[in-house]
C-alpha cells in the first residue's frame, strides 16, 4: 500500500460517495483506480476488432 496525498474536488468526491454509497474517501479512489484501469483495457481489447481472425464454429462450441 502507499500512502500519498492528494488534492482532489472536495465536490466531485461527495458526489461519488453519494452516488456509490461508498463510506471511505480510500475505498472510492480504489474504486476509481480499478474501473480505470478496466476500462484501459478495455480499450486496449477493442484495437483488436476484426483484425484477428478466429475459425470459430459456435454450433460445434455450443453441441449442435
Amino acid at each position: 500500500n502507499m500512502i500519498t496525498t492528494l488534492d482532489l474536488p472536495e465536490e466531485l468526491i461527495e458526489e461519488a460517495m453519494a452516488l456509490t454509497h461508498i463510506q471511505t474517501k480510500t475505498d472510492l479512489i480504489k474504486l476509481a483506480l480499478q474501473n480505470l484501469v478496466q476500462k484501459e483495457k478495455i480499450k486496449d481489447i477493442k484495437n483488436y476488432f476484426g483484425k484477428i481472425k478466429l475459425e470459430i464454429d459456435l454450433d460445434v462450441l455450443r453441441n449442435r
